[in-house]
């Protein structure tokens, strides 16, 4: 019998994508804005080039609100809805499909591996795509440093950053994701983001403390290849910085 790794329909869209150059997506919390507020803001995203909507972010968010969330945000963009998970409350088939990551340097590991194992065949149940990724918290990692029980990688330790990125890929992950925290006060640093995608053969993602077009800039040159924000476009709305960050991302060429 042939056994074979089969990609999904979204993953292969943003892979497509990324053949041309990198990418954003934009990190909407369905706690913090309402299913008609998300909505909004997806078509806004999307229309000046997001390539897809993140769901996810509050703690204990309710399998209702995001079914809901979910599925205005669908109703308003044709671009993927991705689930960004803080648990299993945050399942929804209304999504379609989930980042499946595993916090890799997290002390818990009901969030290393064992939620996963637990949430596998629900997820699988509900027909949800999962796209796998190692989550690598850098930092000073705030909220979900302090929730996701993580010992953040110093923004210092090159290495060690380089060190998780690989190991996520050796194990089979398509996708690592640098953090350095919703609302941090800088991003993870472009030395960093620079180190670990130079042994990586798989996209890189990176998000945290992005406020400005410089800020993107930055990191792009160092090499992510995606960059995620959320916490500018809840403040802010579809203003002026987030139209900055997005300038950047649409400006760098292909690699």
């Amino acid at each position: 019998m042939t056994r074979e790794t089969r990609i999904g329909p979204v993953e292969q869209g943003l892979l497509d994508q990324l053949e041309r150059g990198p990418i954003h997506l934009t990190l909407i919390d369905p706690e913090k804005s309402s299913p008609e507020e998300s909505a909004a803001l997806a078509r806004g995203a999307v229309a000046l080039g997001s390539s897809g909507i993140m769901l996810g972010g509050s703690t204990g968010i309710s399998p209702e609100r995001m079914d809901a969330t979910a599925r205005a945000v669908r109703g308003a963009v044709r671009a993927p809805t991705i689930i960004f998970p803080e648990g299993p409350g945050s399942l929804s088939p209304e999504a379609r499909t989930i980042f499946f990551m595993s916090l890799l340097n997290s002390r818990n590991l009901d969030l290393v591996i064992r939620t996963h194992a637990r949430t596998a065949l629900a997820i699988r149940k509900l027909g949800l795509e999962t796209v796998p990724m190692g989550y690598i918290v850098i930092a000073p990692g705030m909220r979900v440093g302090e929730v996701g029980q993580v010992d953040a990688i110093d923004r210092a330790d090159v290495a060690g950053a380089q060190g998780y990125a690989l190991a996520a890929e050796m194990l089979g992950m398509r996708w690592v994701y640098l953090e350095a925290g919703s609302g941090a006060p800088a991003p993870v640093p472009a030395e960093m983001v620079r180190a670990v995608r130079s042994v990586l053969s798989v996209p890189l993602i990176v998000g945290g403390g992005i406020r400005s077009g410089p800020e993107a800039r930055r990191l792009l040159d160092a090499g992510a290849e995606v960059l995620v924000t959320g916490t500018i476009a809840e403040a802010e709305g579809i203003g002026p910085r987030f139209r900055a960050i997005l300038a950047e991302v649409k400006r760098t060429p292909g690699r």
